[in-house]
């Protein structure tokens, strides 16, 4: 990773922007020019911001500041000084996600503020092509804690802006208590004048279609000294408010929000800004995170076998994981996860022997943790084996001389800083024994899989397995997942638990099977957990299963060729040379594309969508051209691959 600031060149530029003291506005641009951010002091002395795009306003008169419980500093400031304009530069890797190789150029500004009694605050702002983020600083040195009370931050739309928005649950509510986790359904399309308050606000990422384009609101950037935020409920004539956890969201007697010594500073709050091929190709959630705290070369992404996904926990038994494994290893999948009360059915002497037995045939295994300890009712085991540093670590080394390749955690209690440490120290404990991570029951990552490469996937969605308890979620399913490609699964990963073909127990399913096969590309997920069992993947048809035995979980490029959130969703990846395009449609027709794949070349590829009916698969060869016809039923979809140098027939 490569990180350094150039000063700007454009003379003309610099003057016109640090001619601070003699202007009211300040505006600093995009390398490219259209995007631009504009600062300013009110007559209150309260910071504010706004957003154009390419000279039409985004966001008007936003505000800023934040009070500590020992300053206020959201009004009454004064301007002391403006830094030059500088470029940005970032170059990283990632081990999974939408591109392997990362670029980040932004231009960046820092305004340090103070309030009447010199109490200091900065707010530096970045300003690439695709965005806009800002972050709170807090300079000086103390040995004292000091701690966030409040936030000002807001997001100001025209009230002729559209949004798509999940509320957050209200914590200490659903299953044995274990909300919030990010797993209710986006409310698709509403009007902001129209928003009705949720209890406990609006979860990150937010999007929102507005008269000069679409806009994705999110974080990055968990120290682990700052609560995760979110939108307060309430909106106000199209102005959103930053919003906090509710009480509950703790670690047993830790902190709810923000507090650290001096100096510190808050995540990147980062605001997405084009049409919706940006918002898709944009990597600003990992731009702006925490660099990774060492190379982990050893990390392996893939594909997992999964009993729970159908079978539920009757599954976890040593025989049932045993034909998993068969099942893994006949697909070339790399691993198998066994998932809760494993250690009381099946006991740490048989994972043992089955962990042995799929090292023999070239698969491991991942086993599933109960995070809690006092702050939800769960009952599942291994339980409270993690909450101290002591425990985890002993535990972490039993796992890694048993040949564990990773470890699933579930059931957290929300976004208190005391609950994002947790997960940190989750994470870099597990990284000294080499083991992947899994979160469920969780949080948004907000770019933890950059800071610690061994951080595959979270759950943090309505997924699959809310299909399999209630008909409801499968009427909506269609919908829901042509939504996440442009919300959730942006920028973190996502463990939907995607791919069933088969009949899910006492439910209709609404998707077919062409839309089930297109899943595991759309979605991304450092490790991808296939809901299908080994039966039910026999059934389909020999080049389906091809397709499935090699998904990628790391691409070198990633683009939306077509979609519109919560209606249909059209991606291209490509691994090294080959190409995957997966599409789904979760309209009520069908629905006809003309796709322009003349960045491919002419090549020759394979096309497998629905047959004469939802559970028949067909397949076909297809060349690409410069354009592709491509139809979808109604909750149908399609899969395509152009393997590498497969060049097209002349």
């Amino acid at each position: 990773m490569r990180k350094y600031l150039i000063p700007a060149l454009m003379l003309a530029y610099i003057l016109a922007i640090t001619a601070c003291e003699q202007k009211t506005d300040y505006k600093l641009q995009s390398p490219d020019g259209s995007l631009e951010v504009v600062f300013f002091l009110n007559d209150s002395g309260e910071a504010r911001y706004a957003v154009r795009r390419n000279q039409v306003t985004i966001l008007n008169n936003s505000a800023l500041g934040i009070v500590l419980d020992e300053r206020d500093l959201s009004s009454d400031l004064s301007l002391v000084s403006v830094s030059n304009p500088k470029l940005v530069h970032d170059e990283y890797e990632l081990h999974h996600g939408k591109r392997r190789h990362n670029t980040y150029t932004a231009m960046e500004q820092v305004f340090q503020l103070q309030n009447s009694e010199q109490q200091k605050l900065e707010i530096a702002f970045r300003v690439s092509n695709d965005g806009v983020a800002f972050q709170y600083r807090l300079p000086g040195k103390s040995t004292e804690i000091a701690s966030v009370t409040a936030e000002n931050t807001s997001f100001g739309f025209a009230e002729t802006t559209k949004a798509w928005l999940q509320p957050v649950a209200v914590a200490q509510t659903g299953f044995a208590n274990t909300n919030p986790s990010y797993e209710e359904h986006y409310r698709m399309d509403i009007p902001v004048r129209d928003v009705e308050a949720s209890a406990a606000g609006w979860v990150f990422p937010a999007l929102f279609k507005t008269d000069g384009g679409w806009v994705l609101i999110t974080e990055a950037g968990m120290d682990g000294h700052y609560h995760a935020s979110r939108l307060q409920g309430e909106v106000d004539n199209g102005e959103f408010r930053i919003g906090y956890p509710m009480d509950a969201e703790r670690f047993t007697n830790g902190a709810l929000l923000a507090q650290s010594q001096l100096p510190f500073q808050s995540p990147w709050r980062i605001i997405v800004v084009g049409g919706l091929d940006t918002i898709v190709a944009s990597t600003l959630g990992t731009d702006l995170a925490e660099p990774a705290i060492a190379p982990m070369e050893w990390v392996k992404p893939g594909t997992a076998s999964w009993s729970w996904a159908l079978l539920k926990d009757d599954s976890v038994n040593y025989d049932t994981q045993m034909r998993f494994i068969d099942y893994a290893a006949d697909m070339g999948w790399p691993y198998v996860l066994v998932d809760a009360d494993w250690d009381r059915k099946i006991g740490y002497e048989k994972i043992d022997e089955l962990a042995d037995y799929a090292a023999q045939k070239k698969v491991a295994l991942l086993l599933w943790y109960n995070s809690s300890g006092s702050w939800n009712t769960t009952e599942y085991t291994p339980k409270s084996a993690l909450l101290t540093r002591e425990q985890r670590r002993a535990e972490f080394a039993r796992l890694q001389q048993m040949g564990i390749a990773g470890i699933k955690v579930d059931f957290f209690a929300g976004d208190g800083v005391s609950m994002i440490d947790y997960y940190r120290q989750i994470l870099a404990d597990a990284a000294d024994f080499e083991l992947l991570v899994n979160f469920h029951g969780a949080t948004l990552p907000r770019g933890l899989q950059r800071t610690f490469p061994n951080f595959m996937t979270a759950e943090a969605v309505h997924g699959f397995e809310m299909i399999t308890f209630m008909q409801s979620s499968a009427d909506k399913a269609a919908a829901h997942m042509a939504m996440l490609p442009f919300t959730r699964n942006v920028f973190d990963p996502m463990d939907f638990t995607p791919t069933v073909f088969s009949a899910i127990p006492n439910i209709e399913r609404r998707t077919s099977n062409g839309f089930e096969l297109a899943l595991p590309v759309l979605f991304l997920s450092g490790i991808q957990h296939i809901a299908e069992v080994g039966e039910g993947m026999a059934q389909v048809p020999q080049f389906a299963r091809d397709y499935l035995r090699d998904i990628p979980a790391i691409w070198d490029e990633s683009r939306l060729l077509d979609g519109y959130p919560g209606e249909f969703a059209v991606i291209a990846r490509r691994s090294g040379d080959s190409w995957y395009i997966s599409g789904i449609n979760a309209s009520e027709q069908k629905k006809t594309l003309q796709l322009d794949l003349s960045f491919i070349g002419a090549r020759l590829g394979s096309l497998i969508g629905d047959g004469s009916n939802a559970r028949e698969l067909v397949h076909s060869e297809i060349e690409s051209g410069s354009s592709v016809s491509i139809s979808m039923a109604s909750s149908g979809g399609f899969a395509l691959l152009f393997p590498a140098d497969a060049l097209a027939k002349n």
